[in-house]
């Protein structure tokens, strides 16, 4: 886990690029499908920023196991899919609460110094990463998050406008990132594989003319 402060990471364009808000890429590894219910296990966040080119890079990862919330569903499939042993003592896992408070305040440092006004979350099938978030908000009684309530970026739909696929793993192939399929499953790897996705996509559709980021407008046909 990387837990550097990521406030040394300069100013850039990147709330231009983004309509004032900040991509931050999110994977989590549960106990299950059902975010009411069952148990969310790991969360890491990475963090990207915009070089003084236009280029979006890879930044800071900063990542929780997490102890099971009272009452938590652990689905045995689940388990064994994923590897985790909730309950190992060698994981050194936090309370959901004080994993969001952590990640929520370094999130908050971020959009302060990147001048963004919101994160918006990117995951590979979003809205699964982000029913979990949310559901775990609810339960720790969080008045605030920094995160938009509905709107994330996925990568798998992203990955198959641009390079027609939707696995993670073929989407990684394609793009001709590395991709270990002994790491996966884990929620640092996953997450910074995906933020490697999600820079390269966009970088590619620069690339491609598809937006101008001197004028901060899309290209003219």
């Amino acid at each position: 886990m990387d837990n550097n402060d990521i406030t040394t990471i300069q100013p850039s364009g990147i709330q231009g690029r983004f309509r004032g808000y900040l991509p931050v890429v999110i994977d989590v590894e549960t106990a299950g499908f059902n975010a009411k219910t069952d148990a969310l296990l790991e969360i890491a966040v990475v963090f990207v920023h915009m070089d003084h080119s236009g280029i979006l890079k890879r930044g800071n990862t900063v990542a929780h196991h997490i102890k099971p919330f009272q009452g938590a569903n652990l689905e045995d499939r689940c388990l064994e899919f994923t590897g985790i042993d909730p309950y190992h003592p060698f994981r050194f896992a936090v309370p959901e609460k004080q994993a969001l408070d952590e990640i929520f305040k370094q999130v908050k440092l971020t959009l302060r110094n990147q001048n963004c006004q919101r994160a918006l979350l990117v995951g590979h099938n979003a809205h699964f990463d982000l029913g979990f978030i949310q559901a775990a908000i609810e339960r720790c009684k969080i008045k605030r998050s920094p995160f938009h309530a509905f709107t994330c970026m996925d990568t798998a739909s992203l990955s198959a406008l641009a390079l027609g696929q939707t696995v993670l793993a073929k989407a990684l192939a394609a793009a001709n990132i590395e991709f270990d399929q002994g790491e996966a499953h884990s929620a640092i790897y996953d997450a910074e594989k995906t933020a490697d996705l999600f820079c390269y996509i966009v970088n590619r559709w620069g690339k491609l003319g598809g937006w101008d980021l001197d004028n901060n407008k899309p290209m003219q046909p």
